[in-house]
């Protein structure tokens, strides 16, 4: 086994490497209280179809059948029993009476460690509009100043605390005034956090927590309430006050049956959040077995990779032969289980509706490519294209089908096989390079004379087999193949379509070079068959190397330990690529530019709730980083365009766009090796110019980047996208990158001679599995 020259990079949680906040509402919740509890989970749900972070319910004396009330209105209920003791010594307050009780208890909520933001809600408020804000705040601890008694203090119920107040050390000042006594405690104020804070908080409008009493004689609730506050002794659901009849109007439109619930939340209008949809759905499809609601719970189990669990719901309700949508999604659903049969009689079926015959026929199609028939793929894609002309996947799937293979000018056993990804015209210019670049590291010549090209999202079929057994070795790399949905599958559940059996029966050496565990933050693979397929082709494999020691502990954690020291560390090979190229030079200039790339793949797990501050951020980025050169965006896919359309539509600064997914592979290694600075969240748009000599700061919102930086000791060339000062940092670091541009360079050959070493070690061993 060969020892590898750098470090390991040590690996924690992917939410502590990407920075992305962690936020969570949490309410103090008891018997008495339950009524109002469960109708304010309705209202946030019904209000904000779109949101659905963890709620934590702090308690102590609820019963069973409570909590599974509770869990039915929420899918992330994070049960938190309180423990009073340490409220024993403050000498003030009655103990008995509840709501100086939810006082003390409500400060439990800064013991929570687990969040970066938590939002409380009193169990007698009610949320009637857009929360958004609140999620979107990200300093100080926030609160809507008391409307009776001065701006000086807070109102009880609504809190927004950040990280910084989530402490020890706040928890310790909150419990030194507690044992003081020197407070305030009654029901109309958090007195010992009155105290403490002394009037320093954000002030949030009084929408946020618009109290009953400002609608005394029986005013009508205004229509930007976000969230009404029923303070005072009379409660709705104990049969209310007098003079406040329409403000308990609002409450009562949520005091519905779990079934009337699921049903309205079902029915709502704009992005439902998929957990929701699940959560909600799959007990009313169970009732009533409602074929629309029933697609609507499959494809949010699709968007969340659960593809079984689309395949289960719809085929287990009656569709309609006129009904095309679900049939579609069914389709859908089977062909990534590998299905294919199956779903090409859906899909069939979901040709006969004009709205849906476009997306089915596409389906069609990389199906039939999938399974090797190019005529068969050609043909759908094509009707795809006389439905709707402007059908994007359709004209893709036309081109990829009507493309003609390159002829072998190699004998078989000359050759080497090569599973991976290998991207179209236009698509992403990371994976366009790479496989030529997995190749340069066997040798110098990537061509067919030496290389008998497998595409991983293909089939592995008998012929395959064949093809493959006839070789003299099979590589499988690189890039991040460990992904579970860029092309779903039921064979592996990761990106090689191969089935176990087949793979079982690969006779040549079998060498996985510099492949990648991919998965986001907040993203899962389908763990049993990933992890079967995964025990196989380590158990199968000759050479095991991953391109970062995140994926080799991720991978390892997956694994018997007898097998943990075959997995061993290779560098992706774009990150050598001054080494690999024959004949490479330097740039004796480099153009005055600094290159920004931005992803928006699963945009959502990126950023969360923070693409505004992102994009804001951003652009005073753009503004500094102006001064010490020209700042262009560069595009390695079509996608990767909307950061300088939503810059300049958001913020007016017009950037301008490098197409670099229309590039072939010299000219990408020749603009990344030219420019001075690339500044970039694609994993290649680090890790590209990087290997061509150039400085990079990456911005992390996948835990790849982080893994790349620690495995070159450099983890000061990333900022997160959540960073609270991101503009301020990006522009620092490129300040101190840029002063002596010459030593940087010599930095970053120097960290690349590092990974070097353990590619020529690696080659090596190589050389002796493969006999070449």
């Amino acid at each position: 086994m060969t020892t590898n020259t750098l470090t390991a990079a040590p690996v924690t949680d992917a939410a502590a490497l990407t920075g992305k906040r962690r936020i969570a509402f949490a309410s103090y919740v008891d018997e008495n209280y339950l009524p109002g509890f469960l109708t304010l989970l309705r209202s946030l749900a019904l209000s904000n179809p779109s949101v659905c972070e963890d709620f934590v319910v702090l308690y102590d004396d609820l019963r069973p059948g409570s909590i599974a009330k509770i869990r039915a209105l929420h899918p992330r209920i994070v049960l938190q029993r309180v423990n009073d003791t340490h409220y024993d010594s403050y000498k003030k307050g009655d103990q008995d009476n509840y709501l100086v009780r939810k006082a003390y208890f409500i400060l439990d909520v800064f013991r929570i460690r687990e969040y970066d933001t938590v939002i409380t809600l009193d169990t007698d408020m009610v949320v009637l509009g857009d929360l958004r804000e609140l999620l979107e705040l990200r300093e100080g601890l926030a609160a809507v100043p008391q409307f009776f008694y001065g701006q000086h203090k807070l109102n009880s119920g609504l809190l927004v605390i950040q990280r910084e107040y989530l402490s020890d050390e706040f928890c310790a000042k909150l419990d030194k005034c507690g044992r003081s006594g020197d407070y305030e405690l009654d029901k109309h104020d958090q007195g010992i956090l009155n105290a403490v804070l002394d009037g320093d908080f954000v002030r949030l409008d009084p929408r946020y927590n618009f109290v009953k009493r400002r609608l005394s004689g029986d005013l009508p609730v205004p229509d930007d309430t976000a969230i009404l506050h029923f303070t005072g002794r009379h409660k709705p659901w104990q049969g209310g006050e007098a003079g406040y009849s329409q403000a308990e109007d609002k409450w009562r439109e949520y005091e519905l049956s779990d079934a009337a619930f699921q049903a309205a939340y079902l029915e709502s209008s704009g992005g439902l959040h998929h957990d929701l949809v699940v959560h909600f759905g799959t007990p009313h499809v169970q009732r009533t077995g409602d074929v629309e609601v029933a697609r609507k719970v499959a494809a949010a189990h699709i968007a969340n990779g659960d593809y079984q669990d689309a395949v289960d719901v719809l085929s287990g309700v009656r569709i309609p032969l006129d009904e095309a949508w679900p049939h579609e999604v069914l389709g859908h659903a089977l062909m990534s289980v590998s299905r294919y049969e199956e779903a090409k009689a859906q899909l069939l079926l979901a040709t006969a509706a004009p709205n849906r015959a476009a997306t089915a026929y596409a389906r069609l199609a990389q199906m039939a490519w999938v399974q090797g028939d190019h005529t068969e793929a050609l043909r759908y894609a094509t009707a795809g294209i006389t439905v709707d002309p402007t059908h994007r996947p359709s004209r893709l799937w036309a081109q990829r089908a009507a493309a003609v293979p390159s002829q072998e000018r190699g004998s078989a056993e000359d050759q080497l096989a090569h599973v991976a990804f290998y991207m179209d015209r236009q698509g992403n210019a990371g994976d366009k390079l790479l496989p030529e670049t997995v190749r340069l590291a066997f040798g110098p010549d990537t061509t067919s004379r030496r290389w008998h090209s497998v595409h991983a999202h293909r089939l592995f079929d008998e012929a395959a087999l064949e093809r493959v057994n006839a070789r003299r070795g099979l590589v499988i790399g690189g890039g991040g193949l460990f992904i579970p949905d860029t092309m779903p599958n039921g064979n592996s559940a990761w990106q090689w379509n191969v089935p176990d059996a087949l793979l079982n029966r690969i006779d040549v050496p079998i060498a996985v070079f510099a492949v990648g565990f991919n998965a986001f933050d907040g993203q899962s693979y389908r763990a049993n068959r990933f992890r079967e397929s995964l025990l196989q082709l380590v158990e199968r494999s000759a050479f095991f190397g991953l391109r970062n020691h995140g994926s080799i502990e991720k991978v390892r954690a997956m694994l018997p330990s007898h097998l943990h020291d075959k997995v061993r560390f290779q560098p992706c090979p774009t990150t050598v690529m001054r080494q690999l190229v024959a004949g490479w030079q330097d740039p004796a200039e480099r153009d005055d530019t600094i290159l920004i790339n931005a992803a928006y793949d699963r945009a959502g797990l990126r950023f969360g709730h923070d693409y505004a501050y992102f994009l804001a951020q951003m652009a005073q980025a753009v503004r500094d980083l102006g001064k010490l050169g020209t700042v262009k965006c560069v595009a390695h896919s079509l996608d990767d365009e909307k950061i300088a359309l939503d810059l300049r539509r958001e913020h007016g600064i017009s950037m301008p766009v490098i197409p670099m997914y229309d590039f072939e592979n010299d000219e990408i290694r020749d603009l990344y090796a030219r420019t001075k600075l690339v500044i970039g969240m694609r994993g290649h748009a680090g890790m590209i110019p990087f290997g061509v000599g150039t400085p990079i700061i990456s911005l992390i919102s996948h835990p790849k980047m982080a893994y790349f930086l620690r495995d070159i000791e450099r983890p000061e060339w990333g900022v997160s996208v959540h960073d609270r000062h991101l503009a301020a940092r990006l522009v620092e670091r490129a300040k101190d990158l840029l002063a002596d541009h010459a030593k940087t360079v010599a930095d970053v050959h120097g960290r690349q001679q590092e990974l070097w070493k353990v590619t020529e070690a690696n080659a090596a061993d190589l050389r002796v599995i493969l006999g070449s």
